[in-house]
């Protein structure tokens, strides 16, 4: 439950729209609930503003689903990352309103729109297509978290024009996240054009010195850009909950 739907139900108590022994029950599996194998943190969203995410790599399709569920049943929006297809699947039989984002390889559904919206845009923008993954993971999360995304794919330093041409883009972002493989140059570049906090999302594309994202990593840890900041090796997800905090400021 996140303070809205809380505050919400305070209120519906206060009025006697709802008893409070209902009141009572919606609360007691705060702060989490224990299914053995996982301990739900429903509590999350009111420490932190932002709810539990199922990560869904190394689990089991049953789990994740299971997972899904008890989450869904708590009221507020459910995220599930690095998903496959099979779990979607399990997850739409119980849950028709799941949606799948394939390029993000995430599993979402939307149940609170009430959400607080974030100040202004996030831009998410990516070096190349390769990079759409993590770069799709991190829209996907910010848009779910209340704030408007903007998607700028294929904009690597290799061809700078393409870059410039969405200066206005970058420019009027309130926050930026730049994923990008290789030797990680673009959100140093991107760094220097904007007014804004940049977040710098190294991928694991490249060839073999690249050491599976390593080189980027070392060369956005070494930018002589002073707005960006870095998260770990392909963590769209991390990034969009950064910059989720940021653009609600």
């Amino acid at each position: 439950m996140d303070p809205l739907q809380i505050e919400a139900l305070l209120n519906a108590v206060r009025e006697g729209h709802t008893p409070v022994g209902e009141a009572l029950d919606r609360l007691r599996n705060l702060p989490y609930e224990d299914m053995g194998f996982a301990k739900l943190d429903h509590h999350r969203a009111l420490r932190t503003g932002m709810p539990e995410v199922i990560f869904a790599a190394g689990k089991t399709t049953g789990q994740v689903t299971s997972i899904f569920a008890r989450m869904a049943n708590a009221g507020g929006n459910v995220l599930a990352t690095r998903a496959s297809r099979e779990m979607f699947e399990a997850i739409q039989k119980i849950e028709p309103r799941a949606e799948f984002h394939e390029a993000a390889r995430a599993i979402t559904l939307t149940q609170n729109a009430s959400l607080v919206p974030g100040k202004g845009t996030i831009a998410v923008v990516c070096a190349g297509t390769s990079d759409l993954p993590v770069a799709e993971e991190a829209a996907v999360t910010a848009r779910l978290m209340g704030n408007e995304v903007e998607l700028i794919a294929d904009v690597g330093v290799a061809g700078i024009h393409r870059l410039l041409a969405q200066r206005t883009s970058l420019q009027s972002a309130r926050v930026l996240i730049v994923c990008a493989g290789m030797e990680g140059a673009l959100p140093t570049v991107v760094a220097g054009m904007v007014h804004a906090p940049v977040l710098a999302v190294p991928t694991s594309v490249g060839y073999g010195a690249s050491f599976g994202g390593v080189a980027a990593l070392l060369g956005m840890l070494n930018t002589c850009s002073p707005n960006v900041s870095v998260v770990n090796i392909d963590n769209g997800f991390g990034a969009a909950c950064i910059a989720s905090l940021i653009n609600h400021l």
